[in-house]
């Protein structure tokens, strides 16, 4: 809440103290000698003020049954915790785990074709049949973002939407229904706290979030520019994998999946099947080979626990393995590159990783 106080700030100071505590009770004027904060940020930090705010923003969380989850906390999400921008703190309303597997966001045009809302509603239904554990991630807006969750909730399966204002509203009103429904299996996650003023920027910064917390995105239906170019793009810029349902020629509400396709932002897929192979989702579990112990045996903590995770769950791609591990998603890569080399894992396409069978 701080002014001038942003999430890089934040984790470096906590990086620096140890705690977001130490941060809060930290002298002013030890505060404004670490390199990079200086007098005015310090003054920030230290306004008497904020507290007051936070112990308000606390028993309005007490009171609507809603979390806040710092950074620090094993619960924030690991998929967003790799992206640069993550906000430092998530406010959440619901029960809902947001590090599982096969998390996918549905997002598009508030203007929802019949087509597309098949679409939508097929590629759910397939994928939920073969992978119950499924989460539908969206914006809770009209047309795809609602058409996602109401499917999930018909099909039971966990669905989250990233709103753009606090947890003392939903907007659209007309989908506060819906939002109680969704909170039986999965819930509502949003970066700002309670009355906060309703600004258009918002929305585009919830884009990143719903970007942030999948594995792949799917951009079913979209005009030239929208809301969803905007969490394709964000998407691309994590590095996550981005799909697109093909339309029409003409047709302006297909203008933007066409325009991501035609510019390689996204891979074209017409089916669920089409997104299983492309996540490598659909490679099925074998029986568990034989292995020479003998080469495990001098290992690394970091090498060992990646071992033990591969042992319980055959075959991991690298968003996996971070999530199981805890290890950053950096630093793995260069772990699972060294353990390649010396024949304590092996590689296939898609960064998926195994055991060596021998």
């Amino acid at each position: 809440m701080a002014k001038g106080v942003g999430t890089h700030t934040i984790r470096k100071l906590v990086g620096i103290l140890g705690s977001e505590k130490e941060v809060i009770q930290c002298p002013h004027k030890e505060l404004e000698n670490i390199p990079g904060i200086g007098t005015i940020t310090a003054k920030s930090i230290k306004d008497p003020l904020l507290l007051k705010r936070a112990e308000k923003e606390i028993r309005f969380l007490q009171k609507a049954g809603a979390k806040a989850i710092p950074f620090s906390d094993e619960e924030y999400p690991q998929r967003m915790k790799e992206c640069v921008d993550a906000p430092y703190i998530l406010y959440t309303k619901g029960e809902m785990s947001m590090n599982g597997d096969h998390f996918i966001g549905i997002v598009g045009t508030r203007k929802m074709s019949p087509y597309g809302k098949s679409v939508c509603e097929e590629i759910i239904t397939s994928l939920a049949k073969k992978y119950p554990d499924l989460s539908v991630i969206s914006g809770l807006a009209y047309g795809v973002d609602g058409c996602a969750h109401k499917k999930a909730v018909d099909l039971g399966i966990q669905t989250i939407g990233v709103v753009g204002h606090g947890l003392d509203m939903i907007y659209p009103a007309r989908h506060r229904a819906l939002s109680y429904k969704m909170m039986e299996r999965g819930g509502i996650v949003t970066e700002f706290r309670s009355e906060c003023i309703v600004d258009k920027k918002n929305f585009v910064s919830r884009n990143r979030i719903i970007a942030g917390l999948c594995d792949v995105i799917l951009v079913v239906e979209s005009g030239e520019k929208g809301g969803a170019l905007f969490t394709a793009e964000f998407a691309n810029s994590y590095n996550k994998d981005v799909c697109a349902i093909p339309g029409r020629i003409g047709d302006p509400y297909s203008a933007g999946c066409n325009k991501l396709i035609k510019s390689n932002q996204a891979t074209m897929v017409e089916s669920a099947e089409e997104i299983e192979q492309l996540m490598n989702w659909d490679i099925k579990e074998k029986e568990q080979p034989s292995m020479n112990i003998s080469r495990f045996m001098q290992l690394t903590d970091q090498e060992r626990i990646i071992v033990e995770a591969l042992q319980m769950d055959e075959k991991m791609d690298m968003n996996q393995l971070t999530r199981k591990t805890a290890i950053p998603f950096s630093q793995l890569s260069s772990l699972l590159f060294d353990m390649e080399m010396k024949d304590l894992v092996c590689s296939a396409p898609g960064n998926i990783y195994f055991l060596p069978r021998h």
